[in-house]
């Protein structure tokens, strides 16, 4: 409907843009012949309501064109959020943020002056027509100059198609590498690093910035010509008339009027010459994100469960990077019921936190299932799973906002009681007492204002928060000092006594003090599973390794640490 109203628009306001060459035709042919003052006013009270009219079509098409482009901007927001989200999750390299940026480039273009030149361009075969009406030499000229401006245009297509093309290719890389530096700029600093990817990041950009320059050197020459030769058609135009009127092939208004009119034919050929580098920027972006969208699976609408109660089965299930030679982790079974809880521990590199994330969902390529309550992880919806669990990550993740949103996971129904009842669990409320605005405290980006402790025990909250009934905590102890610990053991107990099920990856053995089953992984497969104090007693009496360690805590010499393992 938006694009329909936009075109009829244009029609009548393209129709409107023949008020001005008409009334000088009519003001030399007619007015000043006859010398009427009455035919003067009329004329000019008619082009006066003419022109208002026009101002009026022209402003009513920039809104529409402006909400046309803010519709669709919204119709593909959430799609594209969830496409940046799929491709997160599953590691695709170079997607990251580009399709948000692409439908923000599109929304650009489109509510900018480019559209209205092809929108007007299709125009100009009509007053070509016009000036042929009015002379068939007028009609020649005009049709050359139009001719010969749309070829520019092709040349400056073809000249700034390819460096743009790189341009935009190395100002992706060199955004990529700004945000990593961003992000690891303690470590960056320390190791002395720094200094290079500084000098790399300003390699990349002088590269960026040089195809750009390039483009602008060609392009802005084509447009200089254009410019220049569209004065000079005019004025051509104007003479050639000139000569006509001379020997009476036509009158002074004719040829005013040819000159006004050769000026609207040749306007949009030369606008689209201007706007040619914003339109191949803008459907390089659509081509772009037209091949993400499509490539990305949909997510289905999934039905509603029933509230789980805890139990989890995972049946042979096995963890994998697309590509890789061997699994991350391979040939795990085990089953929890409700108020259960299972250790999974063993040496860096053995797969534990892939394992906890596919148990969940979080790692997508699995083979093997697991179930919640009977039901695989990937038939719930993931904002109505994620009612029911809580997770928190070895590198806790917190977001821009204050405290209590990020406990409460951003829920904007979020009572207090919930959020504080959380927060208590963890033993962080005193803590977040002490900030001067307590639970309306703002974080940071990843929460940098807070130290590696109270981001882990904030993260904790945030997992008790609506009582899950399957906690998956990974190293949930490694930046907690002895209270912490103890708040830690708490919640574990807590969780179980009211029947959730605890999955806890841990390193240090005071994690797992308070969880009756263990399972032992190594290279990721598991090599012991059962209850704790048998687990432990078989995997201590194991031979032991010249470095001191029970050989079923310690990774094999000859084992490769798998791709992509945690």
């Amino acid at each position: 409907m938006a694009i329909s109203s936009i075109v009829l628009f244009s029609f009548f306001i393209n129709l409107l843009m023949l008020t001005g060459p008409l009334f000088m035709l009519q003001i030399y042919d007619r007015v000043l012949t006859s010398g009427s003052v009455p035919t003067l006013v009329a004329l000019g009270v008619l082009v006066a309501i003419l022109y208002a009219l026009f101002g009026f079509l022209d402003f009513i098409r920039g809104r529409v064109l402006m909400r046309a482009a803010a519709s669709l901007e919204e119709s593909l927001r959430p799609r594209v959020f969830d496409v940046v989200s799929w491709h997160a999750l599953n590691h695709t390299p170079d997607i990251r943020t580009q399709p948000t940026q692409d439908l923000a480039l599109i929304r650009q273009f489109l509510s900018g002056p480019g559209p209205f030149a092809f929108l007007d361009l299709p125009w100009t075969p009509v007053y070509l027509f016009v000036i042929f009406l009015l002379h068939w030499w007028l009609g020649v000229a005009a049709t050359i100059a139009v001719i010969i401006l749309a070829i520019l245009a092709v040349i400056n297509n073809l000249l700034t198609v390819r460096h743009l093309a790189r341009s935009n290719q190395a100002s992706r890389q060199a955004v990529n590498i700004s945000e990593e530096s961003r992000k690891n700029v303690e470590m960056a600093t320390v190791l002395g690093m720094l200094g290079r990817l500084r000098g790399r990041w300003q390699d990349i950009l002088g590269e960026s910035l040089g195809s750009q320059m390039r483009a602008s050197d060609q392009g802005g020459l084509i447009t200089s010509m254009t410019k220049t030769l569209r004065l000079v058609f005019q004025s051509a135009i104007l003479g050639l008339g000139a000569y006509l009127a001379i020997i009476q092939e036509i009158t002074a208004g004719t040829m005013i009027a040819a000159s006004i009119i050769m000026a609207r034919a040749l306007m949009p050929v030369e606008q689209v010459v201007a706007q040619s580098q914003a339109a191949l920027s803008a459907r390089r972006s659509w081509v772009r994100l037209d091949k993400v969208l499509s490539a990305t699976p949909t997510q289905e609408q999934k039905m509603d469960l029933p509230a789980p109660t805890g139990r989890l089965q995972v049946r042979n299930l096995t963890a994998f990077v697309p590509g890789a030679e061997s699994p991350i982790v391979s040939g795990v079974s085990f089953d929890l019921q409700p108020g259960s809880g299972l250790g999974i521990i063993g040496p860096t590199g053995a797969g534990k936190s892939t394992l906890a994330k596919a148990i969940i969902g979080i790692w997508p390529n699995i083979r093997g299932e697991a179930r919640l309550d009977g039901a695989t992880v990937d038939q719930w919806d993931a904002d109505a799973l994620g009612k029911y669990v809580g997770y928190l990550s070895q590198d806790v993740e917190l977001f821009e906002g204050s405290i209590g949103e990020n406990i409460a996971r951003f829920d904007p129904t979020a009572a207090p009681e919930a959020i504080i009842k959380a927060a208590q669990a963890a033993r962080v409320h005193e803590l977040i007492l002490t900030f001067p605005l307590g639970y309306k405290t703002k974080l940071g980006e990843y929460g940098v204002n807070l130290s590696a402790g109270q981001r882990q025990r904030i993260g904790l909250a945030r997992a008790l928060y609506g009582d899950p009934v399957l906690l998956v905590l990974d190293e949930p102890n490694s930046n907690l000092d002895a209270e912490g610990e103890a708040a830690l053991l708490e919640a574990l107990a807590e969780t179980r006594k009211r029947g959730g099920t605890v999955v806890v990856v841990a390193h240090r053995p005071s994690a797992v003090a308070l969880l009756d089953t263990l399972m032992v992984i190594n290279g990721g497969k598991p090599i012991a599973y059962g209850p704790k104090d048998e687990v432990l007693k078989k995997v201590l009496a194991r031979p032991v390794n010249t470095d001191g360690r029970s050989a079923g805590l310690t990774e094999p010499g000859t084992t490769q640490k798998p791709r992509g393992a945690v």
